[in-house]
C-alpha cells in the first residue's frame, strides 16, 4: 500500500506541475544469417497475458559510450513502471569499457519495468525483473528489433504499441562511422541499422501506433517515407539530442494517469516532455510528431517541387535557398519547410513558386501535428528535415523509397551538377 501511495503521489505531482505550465512556451546493415522466429513459434514459447491498453517497448542499445545514460533512463522508467493497464518492457545491451554500475553485467537482457520508487528513491539501481538473458547479440542488426517487438507483443499484448529506438542517430544513411549517420550503433560489432532496414522492421514486426527515436537527427522525410504504412505517428528530432535524451518518467506518468489516451495524444506528450527537459539547450532542442497518414501527400508534393525546380531554369536561386535553409549538426540535413519557403521567396518561376508554397503549407497544416524548437527564429525549424547536399549525392540514396518513388534524388543530383 505504501508503494502504491508513493506512486500516486509522484504521478499527481508530475501532472500538477505540468498543469501549471504554459504548454505553448514550456511543458511538458547488415543482414545477419540468423533466422527470425515466426509469430507462431513465439506464441508457443510465451506465457499468455491479459491484453492491456498500452505496451511500451524500448530497444535500448547502450553498447557504446551512452551506457551511463541508458542506466539513468532505466531508473527513470522505474519511477513509474508498468501497471494493470500499461506494460513497459526494455531490451538493454551493455558492453565493456564504459559504465560499471549495477553489477557491471555485459550482453543483452530483457526487462519488465516495475516501479521501485520506495526501494530506490534516488534512482541508482535497476530493480526490475530480468525476463530473459540473451547473451551477446548484435544490437546493430535490425532483425533483433523485429524479434524484440514480436516477443513483446506476444508476451505482453495490448491494444496499442509504441516502440522507442534508443541510441546514437544521424539520419537516413547507412554504413557511416559511429555517431554520424544511421541508428542503433553496436560498438562491439561495428554494425548499425540503416533506413531501408527501418522499413523492414515495421513491415515484419507488425503495426506500431508510435515509432519514436530517442536519438539524434532522425526526424527526416527519408525515414518517414520508409516506415509509412506500418506506423501511425513518428516522433523524433531534426537536431542532435543531449546524451540524457528522453526523461522517461515525464512520458510514463501521464500515461499511467490516463492509460486510455490515444496514440496522437501520447506522441504529443513525448514532444512536450522532451521540451520540458531540454528547453535550456538553447539552439539545439527540437522535437516533433509526423502524422504518418499524410506522408504519401508529402511525397507527392516533394515530387512536384522537384520536377518544377528542374524545369524552372532557376538553379542558382534554388541553390541559394538550399544553402540558406536551416541546417543541423549534419550540414546536408536541411529543414524542408524552410527550404521551400526560401525557394518560393527567391524564384520568379510561377510553377515553382506554387509547388514550393504547396509543400510548405502541407507540412505546417497537415503533416506536422506537434513541433517544439529552441532554434531562433523558430520559423526556421518546422519539424521535418531532408537531405539536401551541396557538393555530391551519397551513392546509397538511390536505395531508399523517397528516391525510388519520387524525383527527389534526380533533383538533388541536378542541384549539385556543374
Amino acid at each position: 500500500m505504501k508503494k502504491l501511495l508513493t506512486l500516486i503521489a509522484l504521478i499527481s505531482a508530475a501532472v500538477s506541475s505540468w498543469a501549471q505550465n504554459d504548454f505553448g512556451r514550456i511543458s511538458l546493415d547488415r543482414d545477419m544469417s540468423l533466422p527470425i522466429p515466426t509469430m507462431e513459434a513465439e506464441k508457443s514459447a510465451s506465457v499468455s497475458a491479459a491484453q492491456k491498453e498500452w505496451t511500451i517497448m524500448v530497444f535500448l542499445n547502450a553498447k557504446n559510450n551512452l551506457e551511463k545514460f541508458g542506466i539513468e533512463d532505466m531508473n527513470e522508467m522505474e519511477r513509474i513502471g508498468s501497471n494493470s493497464k500499461m506494460n513497459v518492457v526494455v531490451e538493454m545491451g551493455r558492453m565493456e569499457g564504459y559504465d560499471s554500475s549495477n553489477g557491471d553485467w555485459k550482453g543483452v537482457r530483457r526487462f519488465y519495468i516495475e516501479n521501485d520508487l520506495a526501494k530506490d528513491p534516488f534512482g541508482k539501481t535497476i530493480n526490475s525483473p530480468m525476463i530473459e538473458n540473451l547473451g551477446s547479440i548484435n544490437m546493430g542488426d535490425y532483425k533483433e528489433v523485429i524479434k524484440f517487438v514480436r516477443w513483446a507483443k506476444t508476451r505482453y499484448p495490448a491494444k496499442k504499441y509504441m516502440l522507442i529506438l534508443w541510441n546514437h542517430g544521424g539520419g537516413w544513411t547507412k554504413d557511416n562511422p559511429v555517431a554520424d549517420k544511421g541508428i542503433s550503433y553496436d560498438e562491439e560489432t561495428g554494425n548499425n541499422i540503416d533506413t531501408p532496414q527501418l522499413g523492414k522492421i515495421v513491415r515484419e514486426a507488425g503495426k506500431l501506433d508510435i515509432l519514436a527515436s530517442d536519438a539524434c537527427l532522425m526526424q527526416m522525410a527519408e525515414i518517414a517515407a520508409e516506415v509509412r504504412g506500418g506506423v501511425d505517428y513518428l516522433v523524433g528530432s531534426e537536431e542532435t539530442e543531449p546524451g540524457a535524451g528522453y526523461t522517461y518518467y515525464k512520458i510514463l506518468a501521464p500515461l499511467a494517469v490516463n492509460p486510455y489516451m490515444t496514440p496522437e495524444a501520447l506522441s504529443k506528450i513525448i514532444v512536450l516532455a522532451y521540451w520540458d527537459s531540454n528547453l535550456i539547450s538553447s539552439g539545439v532542442a527540437t522535437h516533433s510528431v509526423i502524422k504518418m497518414s499524410e506522408v504519401d501527400g508529402l511525397m507527392t508534393r516533394m515530387d512536384a517541387f522537384a520536377k518544377a525546380a528542374m524545369a524552372s531554369g532557376e538553379k542558382a536561386k534554388i541553390k541559394e535557398a538550399r544553402d540558406s535553409a536551416q541546417k543541423y549538426a549534419i550540414d546536408d540535413n536541411k529543414d524542408l519547410k524552410h527550404f521551400a519557403d526560401l525557394t518560393a521567396a527567391k524564384v520568379s518561376n510561377q510553377a515553382l513558386k506554387a509547388a514550393a508554397q504547396s509543400l510548405s503549407s502541407f507540412i505546417s497544416s497537415r503533416l506536422i501535428i506537434e513541433n517544439k524548437t529552441s532554434i531562433i527564429p523558430s520559423s526556421n525549424s518546422n519539424g521535418i528535415a531532408v537531405y539536401a547536399p551541396a557538393s555530391f549525392v551519397d551513392g546509397d540514396y538511390g536505395e531508399i523509397k523517397l528516391a525510388t518513388e519520387t524525383k527527389w534524388d534526380e533533383f538533388l543530383k541536378w542541384m549539385v551538377a556543374k
